[in-house]
């Protein structure tokens, strides 16, 4: 939170962020809309500057100091406007701060001229620096560095003019200096809080961003941990099968959408033969390959819509939704080639795997999961006592042998 609250600083003095990246990124941030605001403001100010010519000539009549005021308005008012067209289309507070700054000594140069144009007017040409100044500081978007240097030659300037050409006295440019102090003062106080509201508001936004990003992030972690632990809820970790618990919430859902459409439903429960021999004679890492070839084996011989799950060490349960005994007993078979067909690992050759597997069905409404389960498992030893490597399946209380 410390290097946050360092991070965004504003310097007392100069109104801009302590840190060059962060005032970086504030300037790139409002350049479109610094742009668009100096183009307005330069275009109004160009205008108001150029309708003076007006009172010009009120004052001056067609003398060559009109021509001459005239003039110079013009070259102003052009400049600005040439100006405005350029922000429009290059300007960029971050990088062209150059740019938005030239119009101000434009036109204070234009302001400055006309003193010793119209040296009588003096007291209109007060009025019109200190509502100028107010302006540079307020109305066209710069920097407070930039404004207070184009402020200072702007009155500076104008009070050098008023000496040399208006002919005042100590007292009146005493006065006079006072009065532009003060406007400059205010200007500079006024933008400056500004300048510190605008970049506090942005910090503001930026951390609470920032804080959101992180939240967002903390969120996604959370998730991904939540299905990481889904996953290891659901899923058995050496074979990537369901998972005992999992299996039976599965197998029973289908088990109840088999009731409610009144279609026949079967349960395998297959045992890996002499898988003991398996882990004693050549360990425990050929066993667990062993396991997860089989399962794979299994996952080839089934439908998407069927549910297999390891039920434990080397046993497999399958439910087999819309399955009758015909179908089950050549998806059993079927299952059963399958495994014998497996490669073995090197060394492993003179063994050949066999599974035996019982089978149990649903054709009555009494039936559930758990006395399916218990027939099936009927059914296995059947075929693990007739001689292991075969297909048995139970029939409301009886097992038919198979192959």
């Amino acid at each position: 939170m410390s290097t946050l609250k360092s991070r965004y600083d504003v310097h007392w003095l100069t109104g801009q962020f302590c840190e060059y990246r962060t005032e970086s990124m504030y300037r790139r941030i409002i350049k479109t809309r610094a742009r668009f605001e100096s183009c307005l403001s330069l275009i109004l100010a160009s205008l108001v500057f150029g309708m003076f010519a007006i009172t010009d000539y009120q004052l001056l009549g067609f003398t060559k100091e009109y021509y001459l005021l005239v003039a110079m308005r013009i070259v102003v008012v052009s400049l600005c406007i040439l100006l405005a067209f350029i922000i429009g289309r290059w300007g960029n507070y971050f990088r062209r701060i150059w740019l938005h700054a030239l119009p101000l000594w434009i036109f204070a140069t234009g302001i400055i001229l006309i003193v010793p144009l119209r040296p009588d007017s003096l007291a209109t040409q007060v009025t019109a620096v200190v509502v100028a100044t107010m302006a540079f500081f307020l109305l066209i978007p710069n920097l407070l560095t930039v404004v207070t240097f184009a402020s200072l030659y702007l009155s500076i300037g104008f009070l050098a003019a008023a000496v040399l050409f208006a002919d005042i006295s100590p007292v009146v440019t005493l006065r006079l200096a006072l009065l532009l102090v003060m406007t400059n003062i205010v200007g500079f106080c006024a933008l400056l809080r500004l300048e510190n509201l605008q970049r506090k508001q942005f910090g503001l936004l930026q951390k609470e961003r920032s804080q959101n990003h992180h939240l967002l992030k903390e969120i996604a972690l959370r998730k991904d941990l939540e299905a990481q632990l889904r996953m290891v809820a659901e899923r058995d970790a050496l074979t990537g099968l369901n998972s005992r618990s999992h299996f039976m919430k599965r197998a029973k859902a289908l088990l109840q959408r088999s009731r409610l459409e009144k279609k026949p439903f079967s349960l395998f429960m297959i045992d890996v033969d002499h898988f003991k021999n398996i882990n004693d004679t050549w360990g425990h890492t050929h066993g667990d390959w062993v396991l997860t070839k089989i399962a794979e084996a299994c996952m080839q011989s089934l439908r998407p819509t069927d549910v297999i799950g390891r039920f434990g060490g080397e046993e497999f349960m399958v439910a087999l939704p819309d399955t009758g005994p015909d179908n089950a007993q050549i998806v059993a078979e079927r299952l059963k080639k399958k495994v014998a067909e497996l490669p073995l690992k090197e060394g492993m050759s003179e063994m050949r795997l066999s599974v035996t597997i019982g089978i149990a069905l649903a054709n009555s409404e009494e039936a559930d999961l758990d006395s399916l389960i218990t027939r099936a498992d009927q059914s296995l030893y059947v075929g693990k006592r007739d001689g292991r490597n075969r297909v048995v399946m139970c029939r409301e209380g009886r097992e038919d042998g198979g192959s």
